[in-house]
């Protein structure tokens, strides 16, 4: 199969949609698959070459780590139309999504989508934030998964919510693949000795971009609290981002300088050492479809403290760790903590189970799933497929996706004006 995917977040960029289409495409491409990724230029990016080609962006968009493409005409279509793919596969529903809308219409190509974020917790990032910018956003979102001819959802919780939020699309709950085998080859005391962590300290850790979204204040004041009482833990957080300041300032009033180690960015072997290193791992995000850093942290044998959300409780629950309510105090969160700490036989049988639970997400079954996924959709527009189409169905094809386009910016609009029970943001 030939497979075109289209990000707007992509390697070096550190996260977990970048993660998970990097995982995919080398599976994919192990496999003997053939598969080219699009995704907009990032600093430290080495230009298009191989199976990756770059297109113009802005970077650091409004202050963010992310990109924001800008428009060339015919470089996408030049190169959809040279490399003559089966399928497409979108990972974001704006940007380079609509691309991908674009391209797929006009040369009857199926188009997945996989809903990787709750798109509503993110409107931080752009000018006039409110209530009802994160009403279009749901609306919009909702709509390009009906311009989709199928939906991939992180989780069921994921998937059932699309459902109840008006998407028509027929939708797989399919979770992102981690490589098991490759996060449980840590070496936690080589980890340990090369950023100063005693061998016998307990390590509660973080991974993942301390971000807004990811509800990083309460994770620090948390996790500060259990600091206090347990003077023998260090709280090790890898990745970066604005809300780092936060989490320094929070917890150096509470506990010892020595307490935290601020990892920064960490991939490949010592990302997986970084795992190894923890002892637990505590997790607050409440904006995740899937949290794919606690399916890493399960492989490598760690158990995780959580609170409930979206794509989290598919994971975590009193087998494997603690998942608490999503509105569960921070004082709630540090007493958890502490009593799963406190018996050293208790918490290594958690970190074996943890093991178990990982092989449900194991990146073999889940591309095995995807790509069943792909195989029905491109059996099912073979007969669209049958011939090339000209210059006047793609003119029709084009035609009729930007009418689409507007319909869904206009419905995202109306929903942004007033109050609705699909459109309003929430947690379940």
């Amino acid at each position: 199969m030939k497979i075109i995917m289209f990000t707007n977040t992509y390697l070096p960029h550190v996260g977990g949609v970048a993660r998970s289409v990097s995982t995919y495409e080398e599976e994919f491409c192990r496999r003997g698959h053939e598969v080219r990724t699009v995704a907009p230029q990032f600093h430290g990016a080495e230009e298009s070459q191989g199976r990756v080609l770059r297109t113009p962006a802005i970077q650091h968009f409004n202050g963010s780590d992310f990109s924001v493409r800008i428009p060339v005409p015919g470089l996408l279509a030049d190169f959809v139309d040279d490399f003559r793919p089966d399928l497409l596969h979108s990972h974001h529903p704006f940007l380079l999504g609509d691309s991908a809308l674009r391209l797929a219409w006009s040369r009857r190509l199926p188009l997945v989508f996989t809903y990787h974020t709750m798109y509503e917790q993110y409107t931080h990032y752009v000018p006039l934030n409110s209530d009802a910018l994160k009403r279009f956003t749901i609306q919009m979102s909702t709509d390009y998964c009906n311009l989709c001819s199928h939906v991939i959802a992180p989780s069921e919780s994921v998937a059932r919510l699309l459902q109840e939020r008006g998407v028509t699309t027929p939708v797989s709950a399919i979770p992102t693949g981690v490589d098991v085998k490759h996060f449980g080859s840590g070496n936690r005391s080589r980890f340990r000795r090369r950023l100063g962590i005693d061998e016998q300290a307990i390590v509660v850790g973080h991974v993942g971009r301390l971000a807004v979204e990811k509800n990083l204040d309460f994770l620090a004041q948390a996790v500060a609290r259990y600091l206090a009482d347990r003077p023998d833990a260090v709280f090790l957080v890898v990745g970066s981002g604005e809300s780092g300041e936060t989490i320094e300032r929070v917890v150096s009033r509470m506990a010892q300088p020595d307490q935290l180690v601020m990892a920064g960015p960490r991939t490949g072997q010592d990302l997986v050492d970084a795992y190894d290193a923890m002892d637990v791992f505590a997790f607050s995000s409440q904006s995740e479809t899937q949290g794919m850093v606690l399916a890493e942290a399960m492989a490598a044998g760690v158990p995780a403290v959580a609170l409930d959300g979206p794509g989290v409780r598919e994971i975590v629950n009193d087998t494997n760790g603690s998942l608490l309510a999503g509105d569960a105090p921070e004082a709630e969160f540090a007493r958890t903590l502490l009593e799963l700490t406190a018996d050293r036989e208790r918490l290594k049988q958690l970190g074996q189970a943890a093991r178990r639970s990982a092989r449900q997400f194991s990146i073999e079954k889940c591309a095995d799933r995807v790509l069943d996924v792909y195989e029905r959709q491109v059996r099912d527009f073979a007969p669209e497929r049958a011939s090339d189409p000209g210059p006047w169905d793609r003119l029709l094809g084009r035609l009729e996706i930007e009418w689409n386009l507007l319909v869904e910016k206009t419905s995202a609009l109306v929903a942004a004006a007033r109050e609705g029970e699909a459109t309003r943001p929430r947690l379940e």
